[in-house]
């Protein structure tokens, strides 16, 4: 019979993060080839994992349609090698895909159904553009004044949050901007990305093969002139720029989660416990306030309050998102325990796989702060939601540092 268990991500992998289009690593790359490479590298580095063991695999992509279609968990699963038995599915909930396939999973394993399971996400912007040439929204989102026109265009969403918000002032939008930019580099420099990726095999135009090792899309050398002088392609004389927004990011990520009993085991070694998840809707025109309200949902079903969230993982999709959560809950922009290895602003965001990249860095942060207990991954989802999900670390020992 059935038992409620624990959930842990065991383990996480990605891709390196491609700049989307002709000019991009992965511009010759299938998107499933992505997940693939993900989900080998996973399985490859757990290789005490039976196979035959994984319940399901979900993956999710936001364009499911050509190489991002054909139900991706379960194509994924036969073209990485794993076992006919293994089932699986995709799944779409937008940027928040990936955190998605991994709290459908992990309730799955909490209420005892599964036992071991695979999630996580893929995009490829480059093959897949959301310029709605593959979608057909309903003419009543716009005749019923349900949604803005332009409800689907991130940028001016976030534009509108600089509106409602003017004290959140573009030169705070560029700073974090900058910030961003500079700790992805310094994370580089000392090794806390490389362990987590996996190389992928890429072809340029001329036929040529090479090695992606390393997210392409970083501006080192970012600065607050440099920012200033940017054009605000969303809005004339608007205070949203790319240098303030994630880049258009081909790349894949993939996880490994398992319940209690099959830690015991099987003698995993977890990197985190999932303590609460929610999800939450605001209006689309400001999408970018959705994890607030999830943060929200999330700490009262964990029955904490943000003073107890010890490290932070937002997702940049915009510089102003994060720093309209950071005001809500009384957190400086700077505060050491938010993003502390850069973010989507410098890595890139490939829209449904970014969920799980969230989770593999505060898994890395959560093995070097035995002294921090409870960890937070969020981030905001297109047309008006936003998720976020609670993690414990297992090496909290209780003692300040």
């Amino acid at each position: 019979m059935a038992e409620l268990s624990d959930v842990y991500f065991v383990d996480g992998m990605r891709t390196p993060f491609g700049r989307a289009g002709e000019k991009g690593m992965y511009w010759n790359t299938r998107a499933d080839d992505l997940a693939v490479k993900a989900t080998i590298g996973l399985m490859e580095r757990n290789a005490e994992v039976p196979a035959d063991r994984i319940d399901d695999v979900a993956i999710a992509a936001t364009s499911q349609t050509g190489d991002q279609g054909l139900t991706l968990g379960r194509s994924v699963a036969l073209l990485a090698g794993l076992p006919q038995t293994v089932p699986g599915f995709a799944i779409d909930r937008m940027c928040a895909g990936a955190m998605t396939s991994v709290t459908t999973m992990g309730a799955s394993i909490g209420v005892g159904m599964y036992d071991l399971a695979l999630a996580g996400g893929v995009e490829h912007m480059g093959r897949h553009p959301l310029d709605g040439s593959n979608v057909d929204p309903n003419p009543r989102f716009v005749t019923e004044q349900l949604v803005s026109a332009d409800a689907l265009n991130m940028g001016i969403t976030a534009e509108r949050l600089h509106d409602r918000f003017p004290h959140m002032t573009k030169e705070r939008a560029d700073r974090f901007g900058m910030l961003s930019q500079h700790k992805v580099q310094a994370a580089y420099d000392a090794g806390k990305f490389q362990d987590d990726l996996v190389s992928v095999a890429i072809k340029d135009a001329s036929g040529a093969w090479g090695l992606a090792t390393e997210d392409e899309g970083r501006r080192p050398q970012t600065t607050m002139e440099g920012l200033a002088a940017l054009k605000t392609p969303f809005r004339p004389h608007g205070r949203v720029t790319a240098g303030t927004s994630s880049p258009l990011t081909d790349g894949a990520t993939m996880s490994l989660l398992a319940g209690g009993g099959a830690v015991r085991e099987l003698g995993l070694t977890p990197k985190m416990k999932l303590v609460s998840f929610a999800f939450a809707g605001v209006q689309p025109e400001v999408m970018g306030i959705g994890p607030i309200p999830a943060t929200e949902k999330a700490l009262k079903k964990a029955g904490l309050s943000i003073t107890d969230i010890g490290l932070f993982e937002l997702n940049e999709a915009f510089a102003i998102q994060v720093i309209s959560l950071l005001d809500h809950f009384g957190i400086d922009d700077e505060d050491p325990r938010v993003n502390q290895w850069g973010g989507a602003i410098a890595v890139g965001h490939p829209l449904a796989a970014t969920g799980v990249r969230l989770m593999i860095q505060l898994a890395a942060q959560f093995a070097e702060r035995p002294d921090v207990r409870y960890g937070l991954t969020a981030m905001c989802v297109g047309l008006g939601q936003g998720g976020s999900v609670i993690w414990e670390n297992p090496h909290y020992n209780g003692k300040k540092k």
